[in-house]
């Protein structure tokens, strides 16, 4: 009845709702067929968090297991800005953030209207922030436990060690170098979250993260304290535009000690220049004056063409080689080999150089290893320069013997002098002894390596007398040692200015080792510019004394056993 009275407006009905089912079984196909990777996606990122789980980075530890880098557990602030749900929350977090972390308010407050589920504030906040901001329950604001890289000694070794950025990768140094080693494997793992963008638990796909291998130095962390003291006084009281010293093992090749100055806080390592971060000790070079003349003297004994006693006619102190006339630093007159080292003659030693010849001279330099890298394990070691004899002027055989037309890095001198002390066997100098995993498994390890034997042992045993002579009675008496016997050799060298040596420029420069029959430690001090004082002798000189002095009297302790008188007899 009804259809017969209304057909037209039962028709149109009809029609609509036809067209409302087609269009809605339309849309349902092109949202199930079209858009639902698109919509899954969506949900799952609404749900679903992804959260890579940092690994603990390895310690860096000294010879004796002392942490020189190490991380440890810190948290993180951060913010779901959807967590939000009142304009007062934002209100509250921006005032209560800003105040307690020092931000700009504005900062925070346009991370927070860019309405994202996860937004950092500020990584990696010392512990009692965390516990200030924790205690607010601040609506959308959560934390991550993650590790930050602390150093214990701050600018101790800092050279060496280097550092690692916010995010744990290595930036500088053995942070930077050995970072494979370092920085493990990271995790992670998918968090659900409910309606209210709650966090609930791990649901799917966790992977542990894999902590890093920690690195053990031949560091000694006491030696390096003793050294990095005694050279940071010399440095400021001689007003120096540098400084660098090295104590070493010459038996095994083993750095003990190595630092720099000027150096850097490496807790504040942003705030450092790339002057105080340039590891001197292997990349600057510079010529070495007078310390060259172990070289001469090794070869001239070694060749048989001088014995100690020998004399040589020093000139009074003024000797023509080419079109140069060659000065010392006070006139001699007829004095034995021995003494031409002992007073560091230039006249003398050249004398000497003269009955060797320009291509003895330059390969006894070359098996010294002048001229190439010593193959420390560090990154960027200069190779310094040794011209070829080809490219030896009518003068050089008055210039490269003494230490000019030369140039050198103190990391070449260590390894020169050490020769010596071991009985002429050239080590490899090292400063990372092994790599080590959790389980306490090594990875690898550096032994002693030979890479030459530069001079006998009967030559080594006469050139320790001689350099024994110049701490006794000669130029280095200020690197004496009481109570141990102490060999090296002093060099003032004149600075390169614009292609002129300098008058009033100078490096100071100390090598040397003790005690002398059973040498234990040896070491190279370096002075950039010292002033009013700037011999070697005078300013290097004393550094030797004191650091190698308290360092045998404190690994001669730390051989001694300790007698407890409480025990019972």
């Amino acid at each position: 009845m009804f259809l017969r009275k209304y057909p037209l407006r039962f028709a149109v009905v009809s029609i609509f709702l036809f067209v409302g089912f087609a269009y809605s079984i339309g849309f349902l196909i092109f949202i199930q067929i079209f858009r639902a990777d698109f919509l899954s996606n969506l949900a799952q990122r609404q749900h679903e968090h992804s959260m890579v789980l940092e690994p603990r980075r390895g310690t860096i530890y000294d010879r004796n297991m002392r942490a020189l880098a190490i991380n440890l557990p810190v948290y993180s602030v951060y913010a779901n800005a959807r967590a939000m749900h009142q304009e007062h929350d934002i209100d509250e977090v921006v005032e209560n953030l800003s105040s307690i972390l020092g931000i700009d308010p504005k900062e925070i407050r346009d991370k927070l209207e860019r309405n994202k589920y996860f937004l950092w504030i500020k990584r990696k906040v010392p512990q009692d922030i965390y516990l200030r901001i924790k205690s607010l329950k601040l609506p959308g604001i959560g934390f991550i436990k993650e590790s930050k890289r602390f150093y214990p000694n701050q600018i101790l070794a800092s050279h060496l060690i280097g550092f690692a950025g916010m995010d744990n990768n290595g930036l500088d140094g053995l942070e930077r170098d050995y970072d494979k080693y370092l920085k493990g494997q990271p995790g992670h793992a998918i968090i659900l979250r409910d309606a209210h963008s709650r966090e609930l638990m791990f649901d799917k796909g966790y992977v542990p993260p894999v902590d890093g291998f920690s690195i053990i130095l031949t560091i000694d962390e006491t030696i390096q304290y003793i050294a990095e003291r005694a050279l940071d006084r010399m440095y400021k009281k001689y007003n120096c535009k540098g400084a660098s010293i090295i104590v070493m093992d010459p038996r095994t090749g083993e750095i003990l000690a190595f630092a720099n100055r000027p150096t850097y806080n490496l807790e504040e390592a942003s705030h450092s220049t790339p002057e105080s971060r340039t590891n001197r000790a292997i990349v600057f070079t510079y010529e070495p004056g007078s310390v060259f003349k172990i070289v001469t003297a090794s070869a001239a004994l070694q060749e048989n063409v001088i014995k100690e006693t020998d004399m040589i006619n020093c000139e009074h102190g003024a000797y023509r080689v080419g079109n140069h006339i060659l000065h010392d630093h006070e006139p001699l007159g007829t004095i034995t080999f021995k003494q031409v080292i002992e007073q560091s003659s230039n006249i003398g030693t050249t004398k000497v150089a003269q009955r060797l010849g320009p291509a003895r001279v330059y390969n006894y330099a070359h098996h010294f290893r002048f001229g190439m890298r010593t193959g420390i394990d560090l990154p960027g070691e200069a190779a310094g320069i040794l011209k070829p004899v080809r490219r030896w002027s009518k003068t050089s055989i008055g210039a490269v013997p003494i230490g000019q037309e030369v140039t050198v890095t103190p990391i070449q001198l260590m390894g020169a002098i050490s020769a010596i002390a071991n009985d002429g066997i050239y080590m490899r100098p090292f400063v990372v002894k092994y790599v080590k995993d959790a389980q306490g498994q090594v990875i690898f390890q550096h032994s002693p390596q030979i890479l030459d034997r530069v001079i006998s042992k009967a030559t080594s045993d006469r050139v320790k007398v001689i350099l024994k002579g110049v701490v006794d009675e000669g130029t280095g008496v200020k690197a004496a040692i009481k109570g141990v016997t102490v060999a090296g050799k002093t060099g003032t060298a004149q600075k390169v200015i614009s292609g002129i040596y300098s008058h009033s420029h100078f490096y100071a420069t100390f090598v040397g080792f003790a005690p002398v029959e059973n040498p234990q430690l040896a070491a190279v001090v370096v002075f950039d510019d010292p002033h009013p004082a700037y011999y070697g002798g005078s300013v290097a000189a004393p550094v030797f004394s004191e650091v190698v002095g308290d360092s045998l009297k404190y690994l001669n302790t730390k051989r001694t056993p300790v007698v407890d008188d409480n025990l019972p007899g």
